[in-house]
């Protein structure tokens, strides 16, 4: 009986083949080479090319509050609060030494990654002789994890996916009856918790991976599940009792206006080929081996990989990390089953050609694409002063601009602007997916503009403030000027005073 995943040691009863060999010396020289190398390569390109959007908003958001604004209240933010207080770390470490939040960010993202690396290669040391070199593993691990994520570094999905391995690895480890100290189990739930908590939607990759425990015999109290439950619950709790906003603003506003950005489901269904024949590929070569200690990994790792993409096509959104969780599965799971595959004696490894050949070629095709995705990193590393984010922070300070606005929907020309120059955002939006969002649901409600006047939001807060400089993205098919000046005549006023005094990559750049 298997009541809490902490039976007996797997015996030999179960059919298995030969245990694979430990990996030499020189195989673990290859990957702390491979980890060393990703690494500098990931820092150097993150830290030379402007900060993600994302990232730089979710810092600028974690001083604002850090400097005594209400999340929620005077910052609008549709994230749950747990990706605000964890940016808030590397933003006040940042205030307190004098540094730039971006250079205290990224490398403790690094940190993050790499402990989270090693945790999970030293729980697996004891789940299989494969497993057995904990430097090597680590390297793997934490190769995949940077070198995939690549220019997402510090992404929501990126913390969650390395939140989630070492219950992975445990839960793995508990489907072949290893039996697992209740620290570890309680930890490594927590930190799964957490790892839902960044993202909600997770919590359907919980109750999938349960499914697949309940399957196999284990029970669903097992200490790590109700770790990882009460630490569900206890922030649940925590943003009811902290932030009742985010449930009476953020949630209605996200639930109204942010499908306005979702993308067609053919898109999406394209966009998601290679992760999904990747999924493919794990679930067809694990079966031969299903009743080895590795295809206990690679069944959890596919199960993971399968429920992450399924929450993507709920996200409704075309952006790559959304699908880094499941592709960084989906590698970790062909590698475990090469390396399995390769360990075996000669006469197995021929008996297992076909199938190394089609995992071989499905981890070169994640690996070309990540090197696809982070080679503009490196060229804009390399030339920093042609990057559109450059260029704008070169003419607001040329014009000594205190505040600043940009109309557009991508987050970049306003952060990591804002961030890098200090001047103040004349918005009390991001950008201007909640005028689109607006826009887009007046079509089929026709009390959208009531019930979200984000056109009179933006016109009063660009009144108000009277930004000195302000961006036109007209890329963009959207008219944001026009929409404006048309809906509140204050705005168009007030945009009357200004001029264009440059105009770049498609911007056009205006002062009062």
């Amino acid at each position: 009986m298997r009541d809490s995943g902490l039976s007996v040691p797997m015996t030999a009863t179960l059919a298995r083949p030969a245990a694979p060999t430990l990996p030499g010396p020189l195989v673990t020289i290859c990957s702390l080479l491979a980890l060393l190398s990703t690494a500098a390569v990931v820092l150097v390109a993150a830290l030379g090319s402007p900060l993600k959007d994302d990232v730089a908003w979710l810092l600028y958001v974690a001083g604002q509050w850090l400097g005594g604004q209400r999340l929620y209240i005077d910052l609008v933010e549709i994230n749950p609060p747990l990706i605000v207080w964890l940016s808030a770390i590397p933003a006040w470490l940042a205030d307190w030494a004098g540094l730039a939040p971006k250079s205290v960010a990224l490398p403790l993202f690094v940190v993050c990654i790499l402990g989270a690396s090693w945790w999970t290669a030293s729980l697996l040391r004891d789940a299989s002789p494969l497993f057995r070199d904990r430097l090597a593993v680590f390297a793997l691990i934490g190769t995949v994890l940077l070198g995939v994520a690549g220019p997402e570094l510090g992404q929501r999905e990126h913390l969650l996916i390395a939140a989630w391995l070492p219950y992975l690895c445990l839960l793995a480890r508990s489907l072949g009856g290893d039996r697992v100290r209740l620290g570890p189990l309680v930890a490594a739930g927590v930190l799964a918790g957490l790892g839902c908590a960044l993202k909600p939607r997770y919590v359907l990759v919980f109750a999938a991976l349960e499914m697949l425990a309940l399957t196999r015999g284990l029970r669903p109290w097992r200490p790590a599940v109700l770790a990882g439950a009460a630490t569900l619950a206890s922030y649940a709790a925590a943003i009811m009792l902290l932030y009742p906003a985010y449930l009476e603003r953020a949630v209605p506003l996200g639930i109204a206006l942010y499908s306005a950005t979702d993308v067609p489901f053919s898109f999406m269904l394209y966009d998601n080929v290679s992760v999904m024949l990747g999924e493919a590929a794990v679930l067809l070569l694990w079966w031969p081996g299903r009743r080895t200690r590795e295809g206990n990994l690679v069944l959890v790792l596919g199960v993971f990989a399968i429920a992450s993409t399924l929450v993507c096509f709920i996200d409704g959104k075309n952006w790559f990390y959304h699908r880094l969780p499941a592709t960084i599965a989906t590698v970790l799971a062909l590698l475990c089953w090469v390396a399995s595959a390769l360990a075996r004696s000669a006469p197995e490894r021929r008996r297992l050609g076909v199938q190394l050949l089609v995992a071989l070629a499905a981890l070169t095709t994640f690996g070309i694409a990540a090197a696809g995705r982070l080679r503009p990193e490196v060229e804009l590393a390399c030339s920093p002063e042609l990057s559109t984010e450059a260029r704008l922070e070169k003419l607001i300070r040329r014009e000594r601009a205190k505040t600043y606005m940009a109309f557009s929907e991508w987050i970049a020309l306003g952060f990591p602007v804002v961030n890098n120059t200090g001047v103040v955002w004349a918005s009390r939006f991001d950008s201007m997916w909640a005028l689109k969002g607006e826009l887009w649901r007046a079509r089929f409600d026709p009390d959208a503009h009531r019930e979200w006047p984000v056109r009179r939001w933006v016109a009063r807060d660009f009144v108000a403030g009277c930004p000195d400089l302000a961006v036109v993205d007209t890329r963009e098919s959207l008219n944001y000027i026009a929409v404006l000046s048309v809906s509140d005549p204050a705005f168009a006023s007030a945009w009357s005073q200004y001029r264009q005094i440059a105009a770049f990559d498609g911007l056009r750049v205006y002062k009062h």
